[in-house]
């Protein structure tokens, strides 16, 4: 539905796609007869259902949200942010898109989109357990990786737009051993992947004498993980 235009920039025919959600300030340009209106990514007042002073660590801690706008009408659109690589992927039944919110440009309107906590994607919680602690702890870890404490969740039949600093690779999961990615590097993961926030941070790490990434994500089950080449944030 969407059609990559070169390295930086796509667009999308709103008739043949049904409506297009969109970070605010991703249209570029448009032709034809085409209105937008502010939207709301459905969960993201409650945070995936965490309330409370979770919801609000979450939030204060984390800038997983990023605000969008709905377009549609009979038009074509053509999308792009601040100069990012994008990348388009081709949503099937059954499979699950989980993106981190700032790397995400777009979505077509018919898929099934929530927000959800990096604790429930996938079933793990990577040792923090849960309740408020837990989710403390995972708010805290997320700004101490760069990755936000709460993930967009997008299922269903349609497509989506992933944005990037220098590229993208599309890597695969479902072998042996997990894929172990930079939390900074981090965009996406697609099909039935389960990931889980690790520490390598050993004492000799904390005093300053020995070397490594002290957080790595963890990769597993089946499917694709996205990964940017860059540890820049957007």
């Amino acid at each position: 539905m969407f059609e990559q235009i070169n390295a930086k920039v796509v667009k999308v025919n709103l008739a043949q796609a049904g409506g297009v959600v969109a970070r605010t300030g991703a249209m570029l340009f448009y032709t034809g007869d085409v209105s937008f209106s502010p939207h709301q990514v459905p969960g993201a007042g409650a945070m995936g259902g965490m309330a409370g002073l979770a919801g609000m660590a979450g939030r204060m801690m984390a800038g997983e949200h990023e605000r969008t706008m709905m377009a549609q009408g009979n038009g074509e659109v053509h999308y792009g942010f601040a100069g990012l690589e994008t990348h388009v992927v081709q949503l099937q039944p059954g499979a699950v898109l989980r993106v981190e919110a700032s790397r995400l440009l777009a979505n077509t309107a018919g898929l099934q989109s929530s927000v959800v906590s990096v604790m429930s994607s996938g079933g793990g919680q990577g040792g923090r357990g849960g309740g408020i602690m837990g989710a403390l702890r995972g708010a805290a870890s997320g700004v101490l990786t760069g990755a936000g404490m709460f993930t967009t969740q997008l299922s269903g039949q349609g497509s989506a737009v992933l944005l990037g600093h220098g590229g993208f690779f599309e890597l695969p999961v479902g072998g042996q051993y997990p894929v172990v990615v930079d939390p900074q590097a981090f965009v996406a993961t697609y099909g039935n992947v389960q990931t889980e926030l690790k520490t390598a941070l050993s004492w000799r790490d904390a005093v300053g004498r020995g070397s490594g990434e002290a957080m790595q994500l963890h990769c597993a089950g089946q499917g694709v993980v996205y990964v940017q080449a860059s540890e820049q944030k957007l």
